[in-house]
Protein backbone atom coordinates (compact mmCIF):
# COMPACT_ATOMS: atom_id res chain seq x y z
CA UNK A 1 0.00 0.00 0.00
CA UNK A 2 1.49 3.33 -1.29
CA UNK A 3 1.94 6.42 0.86
CA UNK A 4 -1.54 7.87 -0.33
CA UNK A 5 -3.57 5.19 0.24
CA UNK A 6 -2.25 4.11 3.86
CA UNK A 7 -2.64 8.20 4.54
CA UNK A 8 -6.25 7.99 2.75
CA UNK A 9 -7.04 4.90 4.97
CA UNK A 10 -6.06 6.28 8.32
CA UNK A 11 -7.87 9.61 7.63
CA UNK A 12 -11.20 7.51 7.19
CA UNK A 13 -11.28 6.29 10.64
CA UNK A 14 -11.60 10.38 11.74
CA UNK A 15 -13.95 13.08 12.17
CA UNK A 16 -11.08 15.18 12.65
CA UNK A 17 -7.66 14.60 11.64
CA UNK A 18 -4.48 16.88 12.74
CA UNK A 19 -2.66 17.19 10.54
CA UNK A 20 -2.73 14.87 7.37
CA UNK A 21 1.01 16.43 6.51
CA UNK A 22 2.27 15.24 9.91
CA UNK A 23 0.56 11.63 9.24
CA UNK A 24 2.34 11.66 5.64
CA UNK A 25 5.58 12.74 7.35
CA UNK A 26 5.37 9.84 10.12
CA UNK A 27 4.74 7.49 7.64
CA UNK A 28 7.45 8.25 5.18
CA UNK A 29 9.76 8.54 9.14
CA UNK A 30 8.06 5.14 10.84
CA UNK A 31 6.38 2.30 8.77
CA UNK A 32 4.81 0.77 11.37
CA UNK A 33 4.23 3.79 13.61
CA UNK A 34 1.98 3.17 17.31
CA UNK A 35 -1.59 4.08 17.59
CA UNK A 36 -3.84 4.12 20.62
CA UNK A 37 -7.45 4.32 21.88
CA UNK A 38 -7.87 4.18 25.77
CA UNK A 39 -10.58 3.15 27.79
CA UNK A 40 -12.09 3.53 31.57
CA UNK A 41 -13.17 0.36 32.41
CA UNK A 42 -16.83 0.60 33.75
CA UNK A 43 -19.78 -1.50 33.00
CA UNK A 44 -20.42 -3.16 29.76
CA UNK A 45 -19.13 -2.49 26.20
CA UNK A 46 -21.96 -0.58 23.58
CA UNK A 47 -22.02 -0.77 19.81
CA UNK A 48 -19.16 1.86 20.15
CA UNK A 49 -16.50 0.54 22.12
CA UNK A 50 -17.00 -2.88 20.58
CA UNK A 51 -17.87 -3.32 17.18
CA UNK A 52 -17.51 0.41 15.80
CA UNK A 53 -13.92 0.22 17.45
CA UNK A 54 -12.78 -2.89 16.17
CA UNK A 55 -13.49 -1.83 12.26
CA UNK A 56 -11.22 1.79 13.47
CA UNK A 57 -8.56 -0.87 14.56
CA UNK A 58 -8.35 -3.07 11.48
CA UNK A 59 -8.41 -0.40 9.65
CA UNK A 60 -5.40 1.36 11.00
CA UNK A 61 -3.55 -2.27 11.06
CA UNK A 62 -4.12 -2.65 7.33
CA UNK A 63 -2.83 0.69 6.60
CA UNK A 64 0.37 -0.45 8.70
CA UNK A 65 0.15 0.65 12.46
CA UNK A 66 0.62 -1.35 15.33
CA UNK A 67 -2.09 -0.82 17.95
CA UNK A 68 -2.14 -0.08 21.83
CA UNK A 69 -5.82 -0.77 23.36
CA UNK A 70 -5.54 0.63 27.00
CA UNK A 71 -6.75 -0.15 30.28
CA UNK A 72 -7.48 2.97 31.84
CA UNK A 73 -7.79 1.43 35.50
CA UNK A 74 -5.92 3.96 37.02
CA UNK A 75 -7.61 6.80 35.68
CA UNK A 76 -11.31 5.01 36.14
CA UNK A 77 -10.57 4.74 40.15
CA UNK A 78 -9.36 8.86 40.19
CA UNK A 79 -12.80 9.39 38.27
CA UNK A 80 -14.46 7.71 40.87
CA UNK A 81 -15.72 4.69 38.26
CA UNK A 82 -17.17 1.76 40.65
CA UNK A 83 -16.91 4.45 43.51
CA UNK A 84 -13.30 3.81 43.01
CA UNK A 85 -13.06 -0.17 43.74
CA UNK A 86 -9.73 -0.78 41.67
CA UNK A 87 -10.80 -4.39 41.97
CA UNK A 88 -13.98 -3.83 40.33
CA UNK A 89 -12.70 -1.83 37.69
CA UNK A 90 -9.69 -4.19 36.87
CA UNK A 91 -12.60 -7.18 36.20
CA UNK A 92 -14.39 -4.90 33.95
CA UNK A 93 -11.46 -4.29 31.67
CA UNK A 94 -10.73 -8.10 31.89
CA UNK A 95 -14.28 -8.37 30.34
CA UNK A 96 -13.59 -5.65 27.75
CA UNK A 97 -10.49 -7.59 26.61
CA UNK A 98 -13.12 -10.70 26.33
CA UNK A 99 -15.26 -8.28 23.97
CA UNK A 100 -12.86 -7.16 21.88
CA UNK A 101 -11.39 -10.67 21.45
CA UNK A 102 -14.73 -11.96 20.15
CA UNK A 103 -15.52 -8.86 17.87
CA UNK A 104 -13.81 -9.61 15.03
CA UNK A 105 -10.47 -6.88 16.15
CA UNK A 106 -7.37 -7.30 14.15
CA UNK A 107 -5.26 -9.48 17.43
CA UNK A 108 -2.20 -9.82 15.61
CA UNK A 109 -1.39 -6.72 15.69
CA UNK A 110 -2.67 -5.48 19.04
CA UNK A 111 -1.57 -5.09 22.36
CA UNK A 112 -3.74 -4.86 25.51
CA UNK A 113 -1.78 -2.45 28.56
CA UNK A 114 -3.09 -1.54 31.67
CA UNK A 115 -2.27 2.08 33.17
CA UNK A 116 -1.58 -0.13 36.51
CA UNK A 117 1.38 -1.07 34.78
CA UNK A 118 2.47 2.32 33.48
CA UNK A 119 2.44 3.63 37.06
CA UNK A 120 5.01 1.24 38.57
CA UNK A 121 7.91 3.31 37.07
CA UNK A 122 9.06 6.47 38.29
CA UNK A 123 9.78 7.62 34.80
CA UNK A 124 5.98 7.93 34.31
CA UNK A 125 5.66 10.07 37.16
CA UNK A 126 8.31 12.29 36.13
CA UNK A 127 6.19 13.05 32.81
CA UNK A 128 3.22 13.35 34.81
CA UNK A 129 4.37 15.75 37.12
CA UNK A 130 6.61 17.83 34.31
CA UNK A 131 3.35 18.28 32.10
CA UNK A 132 1.50 19.65 35.69
CA UNK A 133 4.54 21.98 36.02
CA UNK A 134 4.06 23.67 32.54
CA UNK A 135 -0.05 24.24 32.92
CA UNK A 136 -1.96 26.19 35.43
CA UNK A 137 -5.12 24.30 36.95
CA UNK A 138 -7.53 26.12 34.65
CA UNK A 139 -5.88 24.67 31.66
CA UNK A 140 -6.44 21.29 33.12
CA UNK A 141 -9.88 22.03 34.14
CA UNK A 142 -10.50 22.59 30.55
CA UNK A 143 -9.71 19.56 29.25
CA UNK A 144 -12.81 17.92 32.48
CA UNK A 145 -14.69 17.01 29.21
CA UNK A 146 -12.34 13.50 28.67
CA UNK A 147 -13.56 12.29 31.59
CA UNK A 148 -17.45 13.06 31.30
CA UNK A 149 -17.37 16.25 33.44
CA UNK A 150 -17.31 20.17 32.81
CA UNK A 151 -15.25 23.06 33.91
CA UNK A 152 -17.93 24.35 36.39
CA UNK A 153 -17.85 20.75 38.22
CA UNK A 154 -16.35 20.42 41.21
CA UNK A 155 -13.50 18.14 40.20
CA UNK A 156 -11.59 16.04 42.95
CA UNK A 157 -7.31 16.85 43.27
CA UNK A 158 -7.62 13.23 41.45
CA UNK A 159 -9.71 14.05 38.45
CA UNK A 160 -7.15 17.33 37.88
CA UNK A 161 -4.69 14.74 37.90
CA UNK A 162 -6.28 13.07 35.37
CA UNK A 163 -5.37 15.13 32.01
CA UNK A 164 -1.91 15.27 32.75
CA UNK A 165 -1.59 11.82 33.06
CA UNK A 166 -3.82 10.98 30.05
CA UNK A 167 -1.50 13.31 27.60
CA UNK A 168 2.08 11.55 29.91
CA UNK A 169 0.34 7.78 28.80
CA UNK A 170 0.74 8.82 25.16
CA UNK A 171 4.73 9.67 25.57
CA UNK A 172 5.15 7.20 27.94
CA UNK A 173 3.96 4.26 25.72
CA UNK A 174 5.30 6.08 22.33
CA UNK A 175 2.61 6.68 20.66
CA UNK A 176 2.24 8.06 17.34
CA UNK A 177 -1.04 8.60 16.39
CA UNK A 178 -4.10 9.59 19.35
CA UNK A 179 -6.88 7.68 17.76
CA UNK A 180 -9.89 8.66 19.88
CA UNK A 181 -13.59 9.75 19.88
CA UNK A 182 -13.53 13.52 19.52
CA UNK A 183 -14.52 13.96 22.76
CA UNK A 184 -10.75 13.33 23.73
CA UNK A 185 -9.94 16.06 21.61
CA UNK A 186 -8.85 18.85 24.07
CA UNK A 187 -6.21 16.53 26.13
CA UNK A 188 -4.78 15.37 22.45
CA UNK A 189 -4.74 19.15 21.73
CA UNK A 190 -2.41 19.14 25.77
CA UNK A 191 -0.20 16.13 24.46
CA UNK A 192 0.74 18.65 20.81
CA UNK A 193 1.59 21.50 22.79
CA UNK A 194 3.69 19.05 25.28
CA UNK A 195 5.77 17.02 22.97
CA UNK A 196 8.29 19.85 21.99
CA UNK A 197 8.55 20.89 24.87
CA UNK A 198 9.44 16.94 26.73
CA UNK A 199 11.22 16.55 23.47
CA UNK A 200 8.70 14.09 21.39
CA UNK A 201 6.98 14.58 18.36
CA UNK A 202 4.03 15.80 18.13
CA UNK A 203 1.61 12.79 17.88
CA UNK A 204 -0.96 12.97 15.17
CA UNK A 205 -4.69 13.35 16.24
CA UNK A 206 -7.45 11.36 14.49
CA UNK A 207 -10.58 11.86 16.66
CA UNK A 208 -13.13 9.67 15.67
CA UNK A 209 -16.77 10.46 15.79
CA UNK A 210 -19.15 8.89 18.73
CA UNK A 211 -22.02 7.27 17.46
CA UNK A 212 -25.51 8.31 18.53
CA UNK A 213 -27.66 6.50 20.99
CA UNK A 214 -30.68 5.46 19.92
CA UNK A 215 -33.14 8.28 21.70
CA UNK A 216 -34.11 11.26 20.24
CA UNK A 217 -31.32 14.26 19.96
CA UNK A 218 -31.04 17.06 22.58
CA UNK A 219 -32.79 20.68 20.73
CA UNK A 220 -30.73 23.79 20.70
CA UNK A 221 -27.45 25.17 20.21
CA UNK A 222 -24.25 23.68 21.16
CA UNK A 223 -20.81 23.46 20.21
CA UNK A 224 -20.00 20.88 17.74
CA UNK A 225 -18.38 18.86 20.42
CA UNK A 226 -20.92 19.42 23.51
CA UNK A 227 -23.47 18.43 21.10
CA UNK A 228 -21.70 14.65 19.87
CA UNK A 229 -21.28 14.12 23.95
CA UNK A 230 -25.22 14.62 24.91
CA UNK A 231 -26.34 12.74 21.97
CA UNK A 232 -24.34 9.23 22.21
CA UNK A 233 -24.55 6.00 23.67
CA UNK A 234 -25.16 6.34 27.28
CA UNK A 235 -24.16 3.51 29.46
CA UNK A 236 -26.38 5.18 32.15
CA UNK A 237 -29.33 5.31 29.60
CA UNK A 238 -29.25 1.54 28.89
CA UNK A 239 -32.10 2.34 26.14
CA UNK A 240 -29.78 4.65 24.52
CA UNK A 241 -27.08 1.65 23.55
CA UNK A 242 -26.95 -1.56 22.39
CA UNK A 243 -24.35 -3.25 24.28
CA UNK A 244 -22.38 -5.91 22.78
CA UNK A 245 -23.44 -8.50 24.79
CA UNK A 246 -27.27 -8.01 24.25
CA UNK A 247 -29.74 -10.53 23.43
CA UNK A 248 -31.32 -10.79 20.13
CA UNK A 249 -34.63 -9.61 21.63
CA UNK A 250 -32.90 -7.03 23.18
CA UNK A 251 -31.40 -5.48 20.21
CA UNK A 252 -35.00 -5.86 18.42
CA UNK A 253 -36.66 -4.69 21.39
CA UNK A 254 -34.43 -1.24 21.53
CA UNK A 255 -34.47 -0.63 17.90
CA UNK A 256 -38.35 -1.12 16.84
CA UNK A 257 -38.53 1.96 19.17
CA UNK A 258 -35.41 4.01 18.30
CA UNK A 259 -35.75 7.78 17.04
CA UNK A 260 -36.15 7.06 13.24
CA UNK A 261 -38.14 9.99 11.57
CA UNK A 262 -39.71 9.02 7.94
CA UNK A 263 -37.44 10.88 5.22
CA UNK A 264 -34.99 12.45 7.60
CA UNK A 265 -30.93 11.43 7.10
CA UNK A 266 -29.60 14.01 9.87
CA UNK A 267 -29.83 12.59 13.63
CA UNK A 268 -31.08 9.67 12.90
CA UNK A 269 -29.33 6.75 14.58
CA UNK A 270 -30.83 4.02 12.46
CA UNK A 271 -28.71 5.02 9.44
CA UNK A 272 -25.75 6.59 11.19
CA UNK A 273 -25.41 2.46 12.21
CA UNK A 274 -26.18 1.56 8.71
CA UNK A 275 -23.40 3.89 7.60
CA UNK A 276 -20.59 3.61 10.47
CA UNK A 277 -21.38 -0.55 11.25
CA UNK A 278 -23.37 -2.40 8.59
CA UNK A 279 -21.97 -1.69 5.19
CA UNK A 280 -18.18 -1.72 7.00
CA UNK A 281 -19.31 -4.92 8.04
CA UNK A 282 -21.63 -6.71 5.69
CA UNK A 283 -20.76 -4.58 2.73
CA UNK A 284 -24.92 -4.91 2.05
CA UNK A 285 -28.06 -4.12 3.94
CA UNK A 286 -30.89 -6.50 2.87
CA UNK A 287 -34.58 -5.14 3.58
CA UNK A 288 -37.10 -7.81 2.81
CA UNK A 289 -40.58 -6.51 2.75
CA UNK A 290 -44.04 -8.21 1.52
CA UNK A 291 -44.31 -7.82 -2.32
CA UNK A 292 -47.53 -5.40 -1.61
CA UNK A 293 -44.75 -2.79 0.50
CA UNK A 294 -42.13 -3.24 -2.24
CA UNK A 295 -40.44 -6.59 -1.81
CA UNK A 296 -37.07 -7.24 -1.24
CA UNK A 297 -34.27 -4.72 -1.72
CA UNK A 298 -30.36 -5.03 -1.40
CA UNK A 299 -28.12 -2.23 -0.73
CA UNK A 300 -24.56 -2.64 -1.53
CA UNK A 301 -23.40 1.18 -0.31
CA UNK A 302 -24.58 3.78 2.02
CA UNK A 303 -25.34 6.31 -0.61
CA UNK A 304 -27.99 4.44 -2.65
CA UNK A 305 -29.40 3.37 1.09
CA UNK A 306 -29.62 6.99 2.11
CA UNK A 307 -31.47 7.97 -1.84
CA UNK A 308 -33.84 5.91 -1.02
CA UNK A 309 -34.69 6.38 2.49
CA UNK A 310 -34.67 10.59 1.88
CA UNK A 311 -37.42 9.74 -1.54
CA UNK A 312 -40.07 7.76 0.71
CA UNK A 313 -39.30 4.31 -0.72
CA UNK A 314 -38.23 2.83 2.66
CA UNK A 315 -40.57 2.74 6.17
CA UNK A 316 -38.84 3.74 9.25
CA UNK A 317 -40.02 0.15 10.58
CA UNK A 318 -38.62 -1.95 7.38
CA UNK A 319 -35.48 -0.25 7.75
CA UNK A 320 -35.41 -1.33 11.64
CA UNK A 321 -35.93 -4.52 11.15
CA UNK A 322 -33.19 -4.96 8.94
CA UNK A 323 -30.76 -2.96 10.68
CA UNK A 324 -31.72 -5.48 14.04
CA UNK A 325 -31.20 -8.58 11.96
CA UNK A 326 -27.72 -7.38 10.61
CA UNK A 327 -26.54 -5.94 13.95
CA UNK A 328 -27.25 -9.30 15.95
CA UNK A 329 -25.76 -11.35 12.86
CA UNK A 330 -22.50 -9.00 13.83
CA UNK A 331 -23.02 -9.82 17.23
CA UNK A 332 -24.01 -13.55 17.43
CA UNK A 333 -19.73 -14.27 17.74
CA UNK A 334 -19.27 -12.14 20.87
CA UNK A 335 -22.39 -14.27 22.63
CA UNK A 336 -21.52 -17.25 21.76
CA UNK A 337 -17.86 -16.50 22.86
CA UNK A 338 -19.85 -15.53 26.49
CA UNK A 339 -22.13 -18.48 26.74
CA UNK A 340 -19.47 -21.14 25.65
CA UNK A 341 -16.04 -19.40 27.12
CA UNK A 342 -16.44 -20.35 31.60
CA UNK A 343 -14.14 -17.14 31.71
CA UNK A 344 -15.88 -14.54 29.44
CA UNK A 345 -19.35 -15.63 31.34
CA UNK A 346 -17.92 -15.04 34.92
CA UNK A 347 -16.73 -11.78 33.89
CA UNK A 348 -19.77 -10.97 32.47
CA UNK A 349 -21.98 -12.05 35.40
CA UNK A 350 -19.54 -9.92 37.55
CA UNK A 351 -19.63 -6.95 35.57
CA UNK A 352 -23.21 -7.27 35.28
CA UNK A 353 -23.62 -7.36 39.31
CA UNK A 354 -21.87 -4.17 39.51
CA UNK A 355 -24.52 -2.75 36.98
CA UNK A 356 -26.90 -3.78 39.79
CA UNK A 357 -24.93 -2.28 42.60
CA UNK A 358 -23.61 1.08 40.77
Amino acid sequence: MNIDKRVAMIASVGEELITEEDLRTLLIDQPHPVAYNGFEPSGRLHLAQSLFVAINVNKLTAAGCKFIMFLADWHAQANNKFGGDLEKIQTCGKYFIEVWKACGMDLEHVKFVWSSDLVKDPAYWQLVLRIAMENSVERIKRCSQIMGRSESDSLSAAQILYPCMQAADVFYMGVDICQLGVDQRKVNVLAREMAPKLGFRKPIMLSNRMLMGLLEPPKGDMDPVARATAMKMSKSVPDSAIFATDSAVDVERKISRAYCPAGQLEDNPILEYCKYLIFPLHNQLVIDRPEKFGGLVEFSDYESLAASYSQGSIHPMDLKKAVAIAINKSLEPIREHFQNDEVAKKLKAQVESYQVSR
